[in-house]
């Protein structure tokens, strides 16, 4: 996927209620692809807010995500977006088409604001998903954007979907 512009490519993260992981992999997203990509997540059903446990992980990571809001699909699919990243299976099914042919891959995760329990349970949730996510980005912008075809750039950027916080982090080889 030659990209010839010195733009940043453009990431949209979709998850259904927008409140917790399309959120934290937003925030690291643009944190660590600084420059090179930018990021914006939305969600197929978006929840009231952002969940507070989501915005006191990315505090923890130096990141400030207070007054973020969840957002809709509303007018998304009409801007360029270079990756569609789903983070949970029902946004996955509930993805609409979005024109321009953009790379989409699947990195299905729990989500941490369905785990019960008790207080430390549910923060470890939180840090285990941004764990995940991190990880996973880390391997997405290790990816030769400019070097691999679209349908190889495609297949590892799935792939990456499938690492899990205990496996070594080399998928697509």
């Amino acid at each position: 996927m030659t990209h010839p512009s010195p733009q940043p490519l453009r990431v949209l993260i979709l998850c259904t209620g927008n409140s917790a992981r399309s959120q934290i992999a937003e925030a690291l997203f643009n944190q660590m692809g600084r420059g090179r990509f930018v990021a914006e997540s939305a969600g197929s059903h978006p929840a009231a807010q952002v969940h507070p446990l989501a915005v006191e992980t990315l505090r923890e990571a130096g990141i400030d995500w207070t007054g973020r809001h969840p957002r809709g699909l509303d007018g998304l699919a009409a801007r360029p977006w270079d990756f569609i990243i789903t983070v949970c299976d029902r946004a996955r099914e509930a993805c609409p088409f979005f024109p321009g042919q953009p790379v989409q891959a699947h990195w299905g995760m729990p989500d941490p604001a369905a785990v019960e329990g008790d207080e430390a349970h549910r923060r470890a949730a939180f840090f285990d998903t941004a764990t995940l996510l991190r990880r996973r980005i880390s391997l997405f912008l290790s990816l030769p954007m400019d070097k691999l075809e679209k349908l190889a750039l495609a297949g590892r950027v799935q792939a990456i979907g499938q690492v899990q916080l205990d496996q070594p982090a080399t998928p697509g080889g």
